[in-house]
């Protein structure tokens, strides 16, 4: 089951991606050779931009409720998640980059419009 669930080219990145692409941003994808290989990097603005998964990064909508069964695995899985993105974060940082964060819930809430100046104020601001 598990090896169903895509780490990169996710539903919400496909469409950050379509989006920015489509303001006329350019931008590298799963930079490895930076801490957390960042989901969409754009070096002229010196900005990151992470897609996060409710779930997976445990926040706090209805999507990011802890699981009922099997917590003894959950729990710490979940946790170690959270830990690790504020350790990359704060190493991004340290390197100079400005690191912001979209929900999987914002992006699926959005209308195209609203999401369209979402990404527009992210990268200019």
């Amino acid at each position: 089951m598990m090896s169903r669930i895509r780490s990169t080219d996710t539903k919400p990145e496909m469409i950050v991606r379509r989006l920015l692409h489509g303001l006329g941003f350019r931008y590298r994808l799963h930079v490895r050779t930076l801490p957390g290989c960042p989901d969409i990097v754009l070096p002229k603005y010196n900005k990151i931009i992470q897609i996060k998964g409710c779930f997976w990064h445990c926040h706090t909508c209805q999507r990011g409720r802890s699981p009922k069964t099997n917590t003894a695995y959950w729990i710490p899985k979940l946790a170690r998640n959270q830990k690790r993105d504020e350790s990359n974060e704060r190493k991004l940082r340290r390197l100079g980059w400005s690191v912001r964060s979209l929900w999987e819930c914002r992006i699926n809430a959005c209308d195209e419009d609203q999401l369209r100046k979402t990404l527009h104020n992210l990268v200019r601001n």
